[in-house]
């Protein structure tokens, strides 16, 4: 145990002098193992973890260099070198410092001259097609171009952009399918901005405290009256995640014996990009309140409890709904009353976009709208979150486009953990579709 606590403190030594390191200072692991007097291979370990937490990046021909961590979900702008792998373009000119830009609007080109000036500002986007005024008009309001049809510009032109730093883009798509692409682009941002992921909860200043393979029970009782924690990760010399301990693994176990053969091997596991919503998933499927987070060679980077998740989940669902999923363009179209009898229903029409090419609704949709209101109805009931454990559905006879229907969920059981429902849809009071549904609750202590 001794060499452990010594290599653990060496690891933390080292993830400490370089968040410690001003922002922009280039990493080299030589010097690093050099001056904190550790082997490269340590130094090298604890960049790669640095780089895992987001506070060092090795670019190309630049290196490692230190970072400021920004929380992911601010970075919900487009850059123009987004923009040039939207539109599948090249870029003309301003290259060197004008893709990095932020583009904050862009204006479609579609007018006069005088006209178009009073929409163009800096930090936006001309499209136009091969109308050279426009183009230095753009660059001159410290605007970027793109160019539609696959035009090009004149060396003027391109010589203009590269002194402003701003960029001339060309793409082969017309102006009506560059601005959807962009919008289509600009909604996707907006939408990942409000998922949350495990590494928005996760604190690069936090330790994880684990244990060896070779630890004993005594060790597990030290830890635990240290931090208060009744489960551990065990990790090998290399700080792989190779088992679990918990409290009921080690009672009454004398405290010599080595853990070795007391620990959950192979255990559940969630990454930096695993979404809150399924690393709750995983929770409740596998019964567990504990998720180690490793990176992509199960070396671990952090941990999760199921309270952590749960509570973040809680407080994203606080913040307003940024851009919209297919499954709210479905839900919206859908309003909410309670019957006399105090049960929810919903009610809307079946629109062109949820149909197949027959004309009939999508059998994908129709699903889709019978679980939400489902779990809409048993969030009602109990106010907890739930996901689907299992669905059952009949598609009694087709429902055609611009059908008005009614969704009619009944609460059959309900408990703390799970919830079971039929779901009807009905047309004209004749039933179109029915479901059975059994849900399992994400809340649930």
């Amino acid at each position: 145990m001794e060499g452990h606590e010594e290599s653990i403190t060496k690891h933390e030594q080292l993830l400490q002098h370089i968040e410690g390191l001003k922002i922009g200072t280039k990493i080299s692991v030589r010097k690093l193992a050099k001056n904190l007097g550790v082997s490269e291979g340590t130094a090298y370990r604890a960049v790669k973890e640095a780089e895992n937490l987001g506070i060092v990046i090795t670019k190309e021909r630049i290196g490692t260099v230190r970072v400021e961590k920004k929380p992911r979900n601010i970075t919900d702008q487009l850059s123009f070198g987004d923009v040039v792998d939207i539109v599948e373009g090249h870029v003309l000119g301003g290259a060197e410092q004008g893709l990095q830009k932020t583009l904050h609007k862009y204006v479609i080109g579609a007018m006069k001259i005088d006209a178009m000036a009073r929409y163009i500002d800096a930090g936006s986007l001309l499209i136009v097609g091969n109308r050279e005024d426009a183009h230095f008009l753009a660059l001159e309001q410290g605007a970027g171009v793109l160019i539609t049809g696959g035009f090009g510009t004149s060396r003027e032109v391109k010589q203009l952009a590269d002194k402003l730093s701003l960029p001339i883009i060309s793409s082969r798509h017309d102006t009506f399918t560059v601005a959807s692409m962009i919008n289509r682009a600009i909604f996707d941002r907006l939408i990942k901005k409000k998922i949350m992921l495990v590494e928005d909860i996760i604190s690069s200043r936090v330790r994880v405290s684990t244990l060896k393979v070779n630890s004993n029970v005594s060790d597990f009782e030290e830890l635990a009256r240290e931090t208060g924690y009744q489960r551990f990760p065990v990790v090998d010399e290399w700080n792989r995640v190779i088992g679990i301990i918990s409290r009921k693994d080690v009672e009454d176990i004398p405290a010599e014996s080595s853990i070795e053969k007391l620990l959950t091997r192979h255990p559940i596991t969630a990454g930096m990009h695993t979404s809150l919503a399924s690393a709750a998933q995983i929770m409740t499927w596998e019964g567990i309140d504990f998720l180690p987070i490793v990176d992509r060679n199960r070396k671990l980077i952090s941990s999760v409890t199921r309270k952590e998740v749960l509570q973040a989940m809680r407080d994203a669902q606080n913040q307003p709904q940024l851009g919209e999923t297919f499954e709210h363009l479905m839900w919206n179209g859908f309003a909410e009353e309670r019957g006399e009898d105090g049960r929810l229903f919903f009610h809307g029409m079946i629109t062109p976009q949820m149909s197949t090419n027959l004309g009939t609704i999508s059998q994908g949709v129709l699903t889709a709208l019978l679980s939400q209101a489902g779990l809409s109805a048993a969030k009602d009931v109990n106010g907890n979150d739930h996901i689907v454990d299992n669905l059952t559905t009949y598609f009694v006879r087709p429902v055609q486009i611009e059908y008005p229907v009614v969704i009619s969920p009944v609460v059959l059981e309900v408990s703390r953990r799970a919830c079971k429902l039929e779901i009807a849809m009905t047309h004209q009071d004749s039933l179109v579709a029915k479901a059975v549904m059994t849900l399992q609750s994400i809340d649930h202590a």
